[in-house]
């Protein structure tokens, strides 16, 4: 999903949890992510199960609390320069949602490996799915990419990501989702600003509240877009006068994630990455996505392409290694930090660049996974991070995310014990640190 601004570094999943509502696309170990659609961070999580006990209304006090508190945004909102009939008419019918607030506190316990978030997210019916929308709309998309300067078939699979081609957008009340994170959220400052954007859209005529609809964080429309995004990126390609992203057309909406990866210099037809060998005795501490150094730096260095050519030049590069020195590995470029303005988790950049690849013909990457390698549980995580602080490689905290202050003291830690610095937080080093 789309955030408004870029808070740095892939952190909008860790603000605000399921902003998009694809199927199973959720991002992968437990990293942080930051969307477009989600303006700040937001990490993608399947819809609500409808399964098990429901969740229980609100008290009476909940709602008496929260009806002072809409009383207050009210007064807000109009200073703001909301008509008071917009603001009566959007929030007619809305109420405390209290699946909403449980959706915000959920953490999840366990996490998937970057190649079982892979799998699904280029699974071959979502590429199968793909390149039929691809060409259902080839005409369209042709419009767009000509316009923007951006290729059709990264748009086509930031769609594929975000909504699973539109066929799952969310159905949550922007209007009520946003309000109960305003009140109720653990970021209600960012939820309110959303919330102000969302009355600013209705205002200007682009939506009715009954069609405001999206994830429960407020990610809305194909391409999940937060409100503050789509009042800063959002287009109307179709020039029926309305910016509609909600639409079963999905023109606009396509447009718009266009617009916003234009914005922050998509470059036509350079990769997102490519697979490339290391040679013996590699650096593995020179390996991260905020190395970036020209291509003659690496070439330099031995790093060549699968087939042992020289690596391509498109700009500067950073080696990423997403899972330690047993996986593929990657030269990555600048449109992969520009997917990850979108939503700033590896993963999904990873993803988004993957499935694009599949859907313009391309394969699976060469080198294999290291597939007996579980993923570390959230708990085991929070116990890594306590070790390695203990044995005095700070991680600057216990959170259970592996972040870039994590890499840095695993790596840390790896150097001093002679190992391969890849910074991997695996069962084994986990293991290593306990004794």
């Amino acid at each position: 999903m789309l955030k408004p601004s870029y808070i740095s570094a892939l952190v909008l999943g860790a603000i605000l949890t399921g902003c998009t509502s694809h199927a199973n696309t959720a991002v992968a170990n437990g990293e942080s992510a930051t969307n477009a659609s989600s303006t700040q961070t937001a990490t993608k999580a399947p819809a609500p199960s409808t399964n098990g006990p429901q969740t229980r209304p609100p008290t009476a006090a909940e709602l008496a609390d929260f009806n002072a508190w809409r009383q207050g945004f009210r007064t807000r909102a109009l200073a703001n320069g909301i008509q008071p009939a917009v603001f009566d008419s959007a929030f007619k019918d809305v109420k405390l949602d209290n699946q909403v607030i449980k959706l915000d506190g959920n953490q999840a316990e366990f996490t998937r490996q970057i190649w079982e978030y892979l799998d699904t997210a280029t699974s071959t019916t979502r590429v199968t799915t793909g390149r039929e929308k691809w060409k259902s709309m080839e005409k369209t998309l042709s419009a767009i990419e000509a316009r923007y300067n951006v290729d059709a078939k990264v748009v086509v699979s930031v769609w594929g990501m975000e909504t699973n081609y539109g066929s799952y957008r969310g159905n949550t009340s922007t209007i009520a989702g946003l309000a109960t994170l305003a009140f109720e959220g653990r970021r209600r400052d960012f939820a309110e600003a959303e919330l102000m954007g969302a009355l600013k859209i209705l205002q200007a005529g682009d939506v009715t509240p009954e069609r405001m609809r999206g994830s429960w964080a407020g990610a809305m429309g194909h391409t999940q877009f937060m409100p503050t995004s789509y009042l800063q990126y959002a287009q109307d390609f179709n020039g029926d006068g309305k910016r509609d992203i909600w639409s079963e057309d999905p023109t606009d909406a396509l447009a718009s994630t266009a617009a916003y990866l234009a914005r922050f210099g998509w470059q036509h037809g350079a990769p997102w990455g490519v697979e490339i060998k290391l040679p013996a005795g590699f650096d593995y501490a020179s390996a991260a996505q905020d190395n970036r150094q020209p291509v003659a730096y690496w070439r330099e260095r031995g790093v060549k392409t699968m087939t042992g050519q020289a690596l391509p030049d498109f700009g500067e590069a950073a080696i990423l290694v997403p899972a330690g020195a047993h996986g593929p590995v990657f030269a990555i470029f600048k449109n992969f930090n520009v997917i990850r303005r979108y939503n700033n988790a590896t993963s999904y950049a990873m993803a988004v660049g993957h499935l694009a690849d599949k859907l313009d013909g391309g394969g699976e990457f060469v080198a294999k996974w290291p597939r007996d390698e579980r993923a570390l549980s959230r708990s085991e995580k929070i116990a890594l991070q306590q070790a390695l602080t203990a044995k005095g490689f700070n991680t600057q905290g216990a959170d259970g995310v592996i972040g870039p202050n994590t890499i840095n003291a695993i790596r840390a830690y790896q150097q001093s014990t002679r190992q391969v610095a890849d910074g991997y937080p695996s069962a084994l080093l986990l293991e290593q640190l306990k004794r």
